[in-house]
C-alpha cells in the first residue's frame, strides 16, 4: 500500500546524496552551472518541443553519468589503496566515460543553438 511517509523519506535520501556530490564534486557543480545555462537558454529562445526534449535528456544523461562515476570513485577507494593500478583505471575509464557524454552533449547543444544565435 502506498504510504506517503516512506516516500518523503526516499526522497529526502536522494536529495541528500544530490547535495552530497554537490559539496563535494566539483565538475558536478560546473555541470549544473552548465545546465542551467543551457535551460535557460532553452526557454529565452523559441525552441521546439523535440529541442527542448533532447537537451533535457542530454542533461540529464551527463548529470547521471557523473553520479555514477562518483559512486564508483567511492567504491574502488573503499576496496582498494590509491595506488593500486585497477583503481586508477577504473577512475580514468569512468571519467573518460563522463567526458565522452559531456562532448556528445556539447554538440548536440550546438547543433540545437547555433541556428538561434545566427
Amino acid at each position: 500500500m502506498f504510504q506517503l511517509r516512506k516516500m518523503f523519506r526516499s526522497f529526502t535520501y536522494a536529495f541528500k546524496g544530490l547535495i552530497i556530490i554537490a559539496k563535494e564534486e566539483q565538475s558536478f557543480r560546473l555541470q549544473l552551472v552548465v545546465s542551467a545555462v543551457v535551460l535557460f537558454l532553452m526557454f529565452y529562445f523559441p525552441l521546439r518541443n523535440w529541442e527542448k526534449v533532447a537537451l533535457i535528456l542530454v542533461i540529464t544523461f551527463v548529470l547521471v553519468l557523473e553520479l555514477i562515476n562518483s559512486i564508483f570513485e567511492r567504491f574502488v577507494d573503499m576496496l582498494k589503496p590509491r595506488m593500486h593500478f585497477y583503481v586508477g583505471a577504473i577512475k580514468d575509464v569512468m571519467a573518460a566515460t563522463v567526458f565522452l557524454s559531456s562532448f556528445a552533449a556539447l554538440v548536440i547543444g550546438l547543433i540545437i543553438f547555433i541556428p538561434y544565435f545566427l
